[in-house]
């Protein structure tokens, strides 16, 4: 929620921007919220008129091609000190165990692992670096990547914006039978005071007739 009241703040071509990028770092290795930052800015474009879903899917899948694409590049030339330099850094993410599984998903999958790690989160992160500590040839990285970051960009910001605008259509729905419950129940409650008034009064009135007559 704070992730999208900041988005909210800043103009269309920085929210455009600042997904492209932070899901460009996420895929070269860094551990960042993209995914996070996606669908906080996806739902925002369903109830801002000034941010294109269309042009924030581009975004997110340009970051997300080009930042694995340079995160195969820096594990190709890196190897294996690379994963080691990466686990003392952030032993939370690379730990030996979370490279041990990557490798595993990779030597069992191939390219698949590239495609189907866009959609896990681990793996996200590993998927460029490990492909090229493994030497993976690059043409098929790169159709695994551009297949894998615009399903998992495109289809997320797709579904988050239309979630939203159904979501906003029947907040508007109920807003409306809200008013209309709110009138009925007024009304409702109007009478019934209304007619106990009245009736109170009519029995005020029988009661006094009474009283003259035991008066005399």
């Amino acid at each position: 929620m704070h992730v999208q009241e900041w988005l909210d703040t800043v103009p269309a071509a920085a929210v455009y921007a600042v997904v492209g990028l932070v899901i460009g770092l996420e895929s070269l290795g860094i551990p960042l919220p993209g995914e996070i930052i996606l669908v906080s800015a996806a739902l925002l474009s369903s109830q801002h008129a000034g941010i294109n879903p269309v042009v924030l899917g581009a975004c997110a899948s340009l970051g997300a091609v080009v930042g694995d694409s340079i995160g195969y590049a820096i594990g190709r030339k890196g190897g294996r000190p690379l994963l080691a330099w990466l686990g003392k850094r952030f032993p939370r993410h690379f730990s030996e165990g979370h490279v041990a599984t990557a490798e595993r998903s990779f030597e069992k999958w191939g390219m698949w692992a590239v495609f189907f790690g866009r959609f896990i989160a681990l793996l996200r992160i590993f998927a460029g670096p490990l492909a090229g500590v493994l030497r993976m040839p690059y043409w098929k990285f790169l159709t695994a990547n551009v297949l894998g970051g615009v399903i998992w960009a495109g289809g997320t910001t797709a579904v988050i914006y239309y979630v939203g605008v159904v979501a906003e259509s029947w907040l508007k729905k109920f807003s409306w039978l809200g008013l209309v419950a709110a009138l009925v129940v007024g009304v409702a409650s109007m009478l019934i005071v209304k007619r106990k008034a009245k009736r109170a009064a009519e029995e005020k009135e029988a009661a006094e007739r009474e009283a003259v007559p035991a008066a005399e």
